[in-house]
């Protein structure tokens, strides 16, 4: 079951980067030299204390410009060009041992979990932000740390359990998928008029 564990770990960790890269990295870096646990492929090298450490500081970034209305916006719309091929990126490097005939499969299918779990959060960040009351992005943004931290090291040590989580997200992607789908057209949309210089509420405006 060897083949299992591996393909549940680059898929898991690649959910996991979607929605919040730097943490997943961190963990699986940290995992492997503390926890006595041989990362399968390229993803030994995470244990690198220069990887850790770079990782743990762009997440301690993160998680300040991830609680502040409008510019966890636009850090999401920025990071759809870095969790989603870093996830697909992830995926490939934990199965690059194994033969081709899965080693491309699984690349696509984990950069299409991180685009899956990138879009949900971003979808659930254009709500927050136009919540009248300003502990949604708070609340989210630990959420969504509690769920990338104990993500990843399920993937490494529960594969039964991550496969699961995985086939219950995707079901709900599935359902959910076309309010992601307008929420990240809206994303996209209030990241323009904030970098044109508009004020909050015309970007407020477009994100709704």
């Amino acid at each position: 079951m060897e083949w299992f564990s591996t393909l549940t770990l680059a898929l898991g960790s690649a959910w996991t980067s979607g929605i919040n890269l730097y943490a997943t990295v961190s963990v699986l870096g940290l995992v492997q030299r503390f926890g006595g646990v041989k990362l399968p492929g390229g993803l030994d090298v995470l244990d690198n204390w220069w990887i850790i450490g770079v990782a743990g500081g762009l997440y301690l970034v993160e998680f300040f410009a991830d609680k502040i209305p409008y510019v966890d916006s636009v850090w999401d719309t920025l990071h759809t060009f870095i969790r989603v091929p870093a996830g697909a990126v992830v995926a490939w490097a934990a199965v690059s041992d194994m033969d081709p005939a899965i080693v491309i499969p699984a690349t696509l299918i984990g950069g299409g979990f991180a685009f899956a779990s990138h879009g949900t959060k971003s979808a659930a960040r254009v709500a927050a932000n136009l919540s009248p009351e300003p502990f949604s992005n708070w609340i989210l943004s630990i959420v969504e740390d509690v769920i990338a931290f104990a993500g990843a090291i399920l993937a490494v040590v529960a594969p039964i359990v991550i496969a699961v989580v995985l086939i219950l997200f995707t079901i709900f992607f599935i359902w959910f998928f076309p309010k992601i789908y307008r929420a990240v057209v809206r994303l996209f949309s209030a990241a323009r008029a904030l970098f044109k210089g508009e004020n909050l509420e015309e970007v407020a405006r477009k994100a709704g």
